[in-house]
């Protein structure tokens, strides 16, 4: 039996990007590993990963902002006339005093301080150019989105769009992590052939574009995100045979974990064993979907991978599980979520309404109906504290993982009934490194882009050199000074 001397680093600990690090004077590589046998487990932020003499003020030297970007597809029936009126999404007064009651927004009253809300913005380039493109709105605007560019008509694969927000960000402060960005998804996605309207399947089934001509699949099961982040098995036999067995991929590393909690302060010692009880949770939940899913039961979602839940809230709930460890593991700062298809028939049973999700957006202006879409606006809006709570319970480096975070939360439609893209539902979530005041309704001039806000937002991000984006027409300001009353006079 080999007994190993205090002073000898592990085979299993290593980093990415850095040579080996021991806790003897030198401070840990902010990007350690713990390995083995086909496991791989980035660690969290770390007291022990910061220089000496300089844990006092480790919060300044903070990573650059982790970044996601979540779509609502089908618009909202605060954006129709009548459901405007009654302030479904946005609500009624601007600034720092507005009341969130009637609003599907309703759910992130608790966590105002982080909510920035945008309203009376524009996607024009999700509408119909020539007499050709009309009655495509559903399978051109998610490809929308984040490009704010107008997509090509084209069943082929000589698609064209634009380079997504997330990926203008990634391109340039994604590329020192290990995964430069991901893109998640809930509903099935068929990136091949074409879809309706002479649009090919890709531009429904993406938000994200690395460029004009190259859209980015989206991973909707959580055992490929889990496997991607925690390196579980070098290969698909190696995952099968690993997952026979029943075992978790910490128990690859358990040699690596006690030699570097003997080396840790009591700090990081409880950080390390809450982050590594989470990782155990999540791949022991996943697990349990699995073998739910494989047990020959009749299920609600028949055909999707055997890691997807049937239940819509607790696949919502595992992605961003999956992408809160991923920001606090640092091994990537982006995420697209895409958390549903344009077109779907889902049913959201506890929403409160059992009318499909598609057939809801198209109420007709009826009141009644339009009330029964806003149960889902509510409901898919509900979804976000869970992630919130989540991310502001993670501390790294001396703020938490919400205050390092932007999340921008909306859809390239507005009335879902009417497929128009004019007044669009636009949030904006989290304190970006300061760079975000929150408890915020800006209302924009008439006619504003989209575009023009998400090029703000990229400039905040760090990418100032930026002069446009999409259709953008200038810079909007975030700022309170420029909020619009309901009468249209600037505050």
């Amino acid at each position: 039996m080999m007994v190993r001397r205090t002073d000898e680093v592990p085979s299993g600990l290593d980093s990415y990007g850095a040579s080996m690090s021991v806790l003897t004077g030198k401070h840990l590589e902010r990007r350690t590993f713990l390995k083995g046998m086909g496991a791989s487990v980035a660690l969290p932020f770390l007291d022990a990963m910061v220089p000496a003499g300089r844990l006092a003020t480790r919060a300044v030297d903070s990573s650059p902002t982790r970044f996601v970007a979540i779509e609502l597809v089908h618009g909202a029936a605060g954006c129709s006339e009548w459901g405007a009126s009654q302030n479904l999404w946005d609500p009624a007064d601007v600034g720092r005093n507005f009341d969130l009651t009637s609003s599907a927004l309703r759910p992130l009253d608790a966590w105002r301080d982080t909510l920035t809300i945008v309203s009376n913005t524009d996607v024009r380039m999700a509408e119909a150019f020539e007499a050709h493109e009309i009655g495509g709105d559903h399978f051109r605007s998610s490809a929308v989105f984040l490009t704010q560019s107008h997509p090509k008509q084209t069943r082929g694969s000589d698609v064209f769009a634009g380079t997504s927000m997330d990926q203008i960000y990634a391109s340039r402060f994604g590329q020192d992590t290990p995964i430069p960005s991901m893109q998640l998804c809930i509903e099935p996605v068929d990136q091949s052939g074409g879809c309706a309207y002479g649009y090919s399947c890709v531009y429904t089934d993406t938000i994200s574009w690395a460029s004009p001509t190259e859209p980015l699949p989206m991973i909707r099961d959580p055992r490929t995100v889990f496997n991607m982040l925690f390196g579980a098995g070098g290969s698909a036999e190696d995952r099968a045979r690993r997952r026979r067995t029943d075992r978790s991929i910490l128990d690859w590393i358990t040699g690596e974990v006690a030699y570097l909690q003997r080396r840790l302060g009591p700090n990081d010692t409880a950080r390390l064993e809450r982050y590594l009880d989470n990782v155990r949770e999540i791949e022991r939940r996943i697990q349990a979907i699995e073998a739910r899913n494989g047990s020959g039961e009749e299920r609600e979602l028949p055909g999707a991978p055997a890691g997807v839940p049937d239940s819509f809230e607790e696949h919502m709930r595992l992605m961003f599980d999956l992408q809160a460890l991923a920001f606090a593991s640092n091994m990537t700062r982006v995420f697209s979520f895409k958390t549903g298809r344009d077109a779907s028939g889902r049913v959201y049973p506890e929403s409160g309404t059992d009318r499909p999700f598609h057939p809801a957006s198209h109420h007709g202006g009826r009141e009644q109906a339009i009330l029964d879409f806003q149960k889902i606006n509510e409901y898919h809006v509900s979804m976000l504290p869970y992630f919130l709570d989540k991310l502001s319970s993670i501390d790294d480096g001396g703020q938490s993982l919400l205050d390092q975070t932007m999340i921008v939360f909306g859809s390239p439609m507005a009335d879902g009934n009417l497929h128009n893209h004019r007044r669009c539902p636009f949030v904006v979530l989290g304190g970006a490194n300061g760079q975000l005041d929150g408890n915020m309704h800006l209302k924009a001039p008439d006619g504003t882009p989209m575009a023009n806000v998400m090029l703000s937002l990229l400039h905040k991000l760090g990418m100032d050199d930026l002069d446009n984006f999409g259709d953008s027409t200038g810079d909007f300001s975030l700022s309170a000074s420029t909020s619009v009353l309901p009468d249209g006079a600037l505050q």
